[in-house]
């Protein structure tokens, strides 16, 4: 990851001569990828990732992998000069959903003799104590199969936010944006606790009996 900020930092200062756009680094709020794929073939993650406020940007993938992990460290190349933000009336008009830019990624085939886990990583906003930063920070893993995978279920972690519908159904809302509108519904509707603004890792899956009407449903692993 060192080496990959270095290479930023250069891009943007041969960037900044040429054409006086800036090197942003993105904060992925949220992330989906298959739990488990086949050995050496590319997959592809989706990701929520809000946009620079105020500026004309361009988004720039960029993921790299090596024995342990995948690693996703996206960035926008952004227009310099003055910030130019639209007015009250214009996010009347278009609020939420353009907060986040929902986008596909996708990552190398991942290389291994025998079944393992990878970790997926990605860079994304991280409070303290002391400092408010972007760092790389762990969503999941994905787990690397020789020969057939199964593709049934989908891991997922990031921002989300508890959202109950007017049914009192719980359902986990990715922060920043609403697609799917309604979220996702928990599939255990009684562990809602700390789920207001909350880092999750989980999956999303098939439940052998429908959850406030749905067989699809979020899987919660943890929180923090």
């Amino acid at each position: 990851m060192r080496a990959f900020y270095h290479y930023l930092a250069l891009l943007a200062g041969l960037t900044a001569c040429d054409s006086g756009l800036e090197i942003e680094p993105a904060s992925v709020q949220w992330m989906e990828w298959p739990a488990e794929v086949s050995v050496a073939t590319p997959f592809t993650a989706r990701m929520l990732v809000p946009f620079p406020a105020c500026h004309r940007s361009v988004f720039k993938p960029a993921v790299s992998e090596n024995q342990s992990a995948v690693t996703f460290a996206p960035y926008f190349l952004v227009e310099g000069g003055a910030p130019v933000c639209l007015p009250s009336p214009a996010l009347d008009v278009a609020p939420v959903p353009f907060l986040a830019l929902d986008t596909v990624i996708t990552a190398p085939g991942l290389a291994t003799t025998v079944a393992r886990t990878f970790e997926m990583r990605a860079t994304a906003f991280v409070a303290t104590s002391t400092t408010n930063t972007n760092a790389v920070r762990t969503f999941g893993d994905v787990t690397v199969r020789l020969s057939n995978p199964d593709t049934s279920r989908r891991n997922a972690g990031g921002v989300a936010t508890l959202l109950l519908d007017g049914g009192g159904c719980a359902r986990l809302r990715p922060a920043g944006y609403l697609q799917p509108p309604q979220g996702y519904v928990l599939e255990d509707q009684a562990d809602t606790t700390g789920l207001n603004y909350a880092f999750v890792r989980g999956y999303l899956h098939e439940a052998a009996a429908p959850v406030c009407g749905q067989t699809r449903v979020f899987k919660l692993v943890s929180r923090n």
